[in-house]
């Protein structure tokens, strides 16, 4: 870990060297993470601060238009100074389909809404979730639209404690999925 002089005390532990030297990466504020799925997107929000998230809402639409209006929706609300997006991995670490669509998604944030976009490793990230909603007493039906924004605070929290710096867009503004 380094010294960083913008960074408070507090967070200069927390923050990699990698990313505390000469990186765009906001390190206080609100932050907007994304479970990225082909079917829903979950969305939570946190600060850096706190390091915690909340679960926010999870995004059901068909279309990429309807999709990113609602993220523009949630980005104007919580005017967040960092987005992050959950990167499916295997098991052993290699990427696959899913990967590569989740980083165009982060491209395409980027590109659209001109915000640093940083990655964090959601392996597991549903499985947390689902056991957070376990003790609910909620049957299926109810849990699923709660599971993916679910899965998005895990990815936060995760991203909380390990971040990485962001992104450098290679789409623009408009592009689709």
């Amino acid at each position: 870990m380094a010294a960083c002089s913008t960074l408070s005390p507090a967070l200069v532990s927390t923050v990699p060297d990698s990313v505390a030297h000469g990186s765009p990466l906001t390190v206080s504020g609100t932050v907007l993470a994304f479970d990225f799925g082909l079917q829903r997107i979950g969305v939570a929000v946190g600060e850096w601060l706190l390091g915690t998230g909340r679960a926010l809402e999870t995004i059901a639409a068909p279309d990429n238009d309807t999709r990113f209006t609602a993220i523009a929706r949630l980005i104007k609300e919580w005017q967040p100074g960092t987005l992050v997006v959950g990167l499916p991995l295997a098991l052993d670490g290699s990427e696959h389909d899913m990967t590569a669509r989740a980083r165009r998604f982060a491209n395409q944030l980027s590109g659209r809404f001109r915000l640093p976009v940083a990655f964090a490793d959601e392996r597991f990230s549903s499985v947390e979730a689902e056991e957070s909603l376990r003790g609910r007493g909620l049957d299926w039906k109810k849990k699923k639209p709660l599971l993916d924004a679910q899965a998005a605070r895990v990815i936060l929290e995760g991203y909380f404690e390990n971040p990485s710096p962001p992104i450098k867009s290679t789409t623009h503004q408009g592009e689709d999925q």
